[in-house]
């Protein structure tokens, strides 16, 4: 069992880091008082795999000192359950700007202590448990996306592309462009089979359309083209943080080369390691 504890200050991204865990397959827990750890831990861990990766968020809410949590560090340690602590902190300037622009009111500030102090207070408070924990991450240079990429590379066990899933579309222009497509390409500049008599009626998925289909040099040289853009673009889009890219692929009607071109994408894209479906949505319109 993945035995996850996210701490560290308020304001720094706690949430969004529990969040994308929740993501990556965490069974996710916020703000469990420290007493109960221990017992949710053994329920986890007679659940035959049911509970196999977990994520539990404890802060400042659950009280000023963690002499509690050090404690149930410990049963867990005598029961024998691995745990691994992410401390998630920011600047001290970071903190209190984003604490401005929510309007929200940070948890120590009260009776007339200023921000700033309560924030300092909190990372005095938070001192030991930053010091246990195995990995610290400061957000105050990171984008969402740029969070989400580095918690995939700390706990996504090198499954990175599995984190972003890839829909190849065909589509008919005559029917307009797919509103969700991210990346568009027309391909009508390619032989037409519609123009084929004994392929008129029969779609990109049929092997006589793909072959005619491919059998020109060009297409050939385009798919090349193609496949090359796809393993530049792809791992990028996964650092940003991207969950879902939608691909389409163009032709007058979406019945011939679309088709053909979006099944040889969409199997090239399961080649290199990403989840990849196809949907060909005007191949039926007749």
């Amino acid at each position: 069992m993945e035995f996850v504890i996210i701490s560290g200050l308020s304001g720094a991204g706690k949430s969004k880091a529990a969040s994308f865990l929740e993501d990556m397959g965490f069974y996710v827990v916020d703000n469990m008082p420290a007493p109960l750890i221990p017992r949710f831990a053994e329920l986890c861990m007679a659940g035959q795999g049911r509970y196999d990766r977990v994520a539990l968020v404890t802060d400042i809410r659950g009280g000023q000192t963690f002499d509690g949590l050090f404690d149930a560090l410990r049963t867990l340690e005598e029961m024998g359950c691995a745990y691994r602590i992410l401390f998630v902190e920011a600047t001290v300037e970071t903190i209190i700007k984003r604490y401005k622009e929510t309007r929200r009111v940070h948890p120590l500030a009260r009776s007339g202590r200023s921000l700033a102090e309560a924030v300092q207070q909190e990372r005095d408070a938070l001192t030991p448990v930053r010091q246990r924990a195995e990995y610290i991450v400061d957000t105050s240079a990171l984008s969402t996306a740029k969070l989400r990429g580095e918690l995939l590379r700390l706990f996504g066990d090198g499954q990175e592309a599995h984190a972003m899933s890839v829909n190849v579309v065909s589509f008919g222009f005559k029917y307009g462009i797919p509103i969700e497509a991210d990346l568009v390409f027309d391909v009508r500049f390619l032989p037409n089979p519609y123009y084929i008599a004994e392929l008129r009626h029969q779609t990109g998925l049929d092997e006589p359309v793909r072959s005619f289909v491919f059998n020109y040099q060009q297409t050939r040289e385009f798919m090349t083209h193609l496949e090359n853009l796809m393993s530049f673009l792809l791992p990028k889009y996964v650092a940003e943080g991207k969950t879902v890219l939608v691909i389409g692929i163009g032709c007058t009607g979406g019945q011939h080369r679309s088709v053909a071109i979006t099944r040889a994408l969409a199997e090239f894209i399961r080649q290199k390691g990403y989840q990849a479906s196809e949907n060909h949505r005007d191949m039926t319109r007749a």
